[in-house]
């Protein structure tokens, strides 16, 4: 089967690769590193598949200088990695674990003299539990903390790293961790979860603060928008639509880039809305200057009306939004079950850029597929359909830079196959396939082809330049 085109993108486009710590470092207890939510919850039964944990994972710890090698090979532009919080501060703040800020020394040269530009995410999910023990997200002593701990990584990192991303997907910490309970730290709960959603966005105000003073260069978040579209035209199912549509996306986006809480708001969440964890002076702190907007992206969703549960401000449990999720797309779908409709990603990007014309610039920071990989006879690892995702998603950011946005790169999800969260380890995104026995490293079919589209985008370029 032959492969589809190279898609064409403009000069000065980058091209990156994208992991999280908790997801392949391993070495859980290794060097003094303290432990996350993650290794609590993955460590409580019935809580990951098949008691999956992340104490080995790809062995990244370890190995890095192989999976190094494997960028450079690739030829992306930047790398994304996130740091480990408890690695550097084993108990959330205080004492600094010298062993943790050493090992991401020893990455970050690595990857420097590979030509390969660092791209720091701070907060990829992995909370300390000494943290979570005092009150987690729902306090906003944990935001404070964060600043701390950016602080601590911005003075050590930050003569040689050019990009900074405070937060990855604070949808996921806020309301699958604490409201679903599908997520670390497991929790149900209404008010806990928009306590936690709006100390996520202060921690992001705290931290770019932190950054900036410090001297860095680039400071963004990781945001991980839907295209939502509603069922139907019945007035019901387009309140179902503003109803999602706050939950998934204007919780983050208003504050951040318009500097308002979101318009429905109370339609959503009803007493719920305006708490008490909202201080005088939150909404200019939150929205200060972006200098690129980080924006995942897998699959969209359309959503019909449900019965909707008015929230009490007194209960704890989670709150029901009143939204029923459909999948009317006949497409393709990716073994996690995600219809694959590479349109919506520009329609997205555009929305994005009607709704705040004056939005920084974006990354694509995550955008992959997960498929059923397996190593052939033939020793290689055959992925047409990733290849296939990969190419129309492309298509769909050249579009949409085609229609005015401003989108400078992107970051595939992810080198590695790696721990994926609840799944455990039965979901494959890498370019490179692990086999988890031996942690043999092989490039798939995909990595091959990511590395020709850059060649011959940089090919471009320079003939571009010529």
């Amino acid at each position: 089967m032959s492969s589809p085109p190279f898609p064409v993108l403009p000069a000065g486009f980058r091209f990156g690769a994208a992991t999280a710590a908790y997801q392949i470092e391993g070495a859980h207890d290794e060097d003094e590193r303290g432990p996350s939510i993650w290794d609590t919850f993955s460590r409580t039964p019935g809580r990951t598949l098949g008691g999956a944990t992340g104490d080995t994972a790809c062995d990244h710890y370890h190995r890095y200088r192989e999976d190094v090698a494997l960028l450079r090979e690739l030829g992306v532009d930047s790398y994304r990695f996130s740091i480990a919080w408890p690695r550097l501060l084993p108990q959330g703040t205080g004492p600094v674990n010298h062993k943790g800020l050493d090992f991401y020394d020893r990455l970050i040269d690595e990857l420097l003299a590979a030509g390969v530009s660092p791209a720091v995410t701070l907060y990829h999910w992995d909370l300390p539990q000494a943290l979570e023990d005092r009150g987690g997200w729902r306090t906003r002593d944990t935001a404070e903390a964060f600043a701390e701990y950016a602080a601590l990584a911005a003075e050590r990192y930050g003569d040689r790293v050019d990009r900074w991303i405070t937060l990855n997907e604070p949808y996921c910490s806020a309301f699958v961790g604490y409201a679903e309970g599908r997520h670390a730290p497991g929790a149900e709960e209404g008010r806990g979860a928009l306590a936690a959603a709006h100390h996520l966005l202060v921690a992001h105000g705290l931290a770019a603060r932190e950054l900036r003073a410090a001297g860095a260069r680039e400071v963004g978040i990781t945001l991980n928008l839907d295209r939502i579209h509603a069922a139907s035209d019945r007035p019901e199912d387009r309140a179902a639509l503003r109803r999602a549509e706050t939950l998934h996306n204007d919780i983050w986006t208003d504050p951040l880039l318009a500097g308002r809480y979101p318009r429905y708001e109370a339609e959503t969440w009803a007493g719920l809305a305006d708490g008490p964890w909202r201080l005088p002076g939150d909404l200019d702190l939150i929205g200060g200057p972006l200098d690129f907007l980080g924006v995942n992206f897998y699959r969209p969703t359309t959503v019909s009306a449900a019965p909707h549960r008015v929230a009490d401000p007194g209960q704890r449990t989670a709150v029901d939004i009143g939204v029923a999720e459909l999948d009317p797309y006949g497409t393709r779908h990716t073994t996690m079950g995600w219809p694959v409709v590479p349109s919506a990603l520009s329609e997205l990007l555009r929305d994005l850029h009607v709704r705040y014309p004056q939005s920084p610039p974006i990354w694509i920071t995550e955008n992959g597929s997960a498929e059923a990989d397996t190593v052939a006879p033939d020793g290689r690892v055959h992925d047409p359909d990733r290849i296939g995702y990969l190419a129309d998603h492309l298509t769909a950011v050249a579009d949409a830079v085609a229609a005015g946005v401003d989108v400078r790169g992107y970051y595939v999800w992810s080198l590695l196959d790696n721990f994926e969260w609840a799944r455990g380890y039965d979901q494959r995104f890498g370019l490179v396939h692990i086999d988890y026995d031996t942690l043999t490293r092989t490039p798939k079919d995909s990595y091959h082809w990511y590395r020709g589209l850059i060649s011959a985008h940089c090919a471009r370029t320079e003939e571009t330049a010529r």
